[in-house]
């Protein structure tokens, strides 16, 4: 039995190779797209299961105190930008809802408190609450610092600053 000469399918093999590498870089561009997009998505998510949780909370909080015109209502922490790093710091959306939830969650004692009164317990807060440190995610430690704290209709804002958390050396 004779072999015949590859000579005759060279041309062939190179357009069978074109193609098959044209698929591949094909599907890896698709799949880069892909993974943008639901990345985006993914971060719209979040926002939007944050946002449904205060509204949530707020609607909840203000049939509570409907009747009552001068006390905290609500809070609504606000994690103050910090732009250099925020990739490498963690500092993705689940992140950030995760510790403005648990801010929210310590500062609930103010929910019901005076809005003339409340700078009795706020120092208090701003000093028990400075410095202390946060796990997010199981693994992922933040130091959270209570920058401004301001009383608007009704609505105590906190503005924070989180940093990752770094051990002290022994």
């Amino acid at each position: 039995m004779r072999v015949p000469p590859f000579e005759r399918y060279a041309r062939f093999t190179q357009a069978v190779a074109f193609v098959v590498l044209g698929g591949i870089l094909g599907a890896m561009a698709y799949h880069a797209v892909f993974f943008m997009n639901f990345n985006a998505l993914r971060a719209t998510n979040t926002e939007l299961e944050d946002k449904l949780i205060d509204y949530e909370d707020r609607i909840e909080k203000l049939n509570q105190f409907k009747n009552q015109h001068t006390v905290v209502k609500s809070i609504l922490p606000i994690l103050l930008d910090q732009k250099e790093n925020e990739a490498e710091d963690g500092f993705d959306e689940r992140t950030r809802l995760a510790l403005k939830t648990r801010l929210k969650k310590d500062l609930s004692v103010f929910l019901g408190t005076s809005i003339y009164k409340i700078n009795t317990n706020a120092e208090l807060a701003r000093l028990l609450l400075d410095s202390k440190v946060y796990i997010v995610g199981g693994n992922k430690e933040f130091t959270v610092s209570i920058h401004t704290m301001l009383v608007v209709d009704n609505v105590l804002q906190v503005w924070f600053i989180a940093k990752p958390y770094e051990r002290p050396l022994k």
